[in-house]
């Protein structure tokens, strides 16, 4: 029993993390400091997809699940929960390569957004900066 409460834990928690790669941008607008543990995730998650490979914590998962006497699965952790949910058709290199760069993408630009904001809001006479002339 407990292998494949750790099975589905592992789950629970690769669910998490997909959805922190794509969406995490969005928590950073909220808190700036978890970028330092977005940006490493979204590389991560990308890398995965463009790479074809499969994240460690679908072999983790199914030795689990090969422990607790259950079916193990081939594929990775996408094509086994999330695509038959969004695509009648398995995993191909090209939903791969579609997912890889939608992570990019959607993070480039809240980053984009972040950065840009940031700027504006920016004082240009900020306390300790040299006074202007027309002070």
């Amino acid at each position: 029993m407990a292998p494949r409460l750790l099975a589905d834990l592992i789950v629970v928690i690769h669910f998490g993390f997909v959805l922190f790669v794509v969406l995490g941008g969005l928590l950073v607008i909220r808190w700036p400091g978890l970028r330092w543990l977005h940006l490493p995730a979204a590389l991560w998650g990308a890398v995965v997809e463009f790479s074809g490979s499969v994240c460690p914590l679908t072999p983790l998962e199914n030795a689990l699940r090969a422990r607790a006497g259950e079916t193990v699965y081939t594929g990775d952790f996408i094509d086994r929960y999330l695509l038959p949910a969004l695509y009648p058709a398995g995993l191909s290199r090209s939903v791969q390569w579609v997912l890889g760069a939608i992570v990019v993408a959607l993070n480039c630009g809240v980053y984009t957004w972040i950065w840009r904001r940031g700027r504006r809001r920016r004082p240009i006479d900020s306390p300790g900066s040299m006074p202007s002339r027309n002070s």
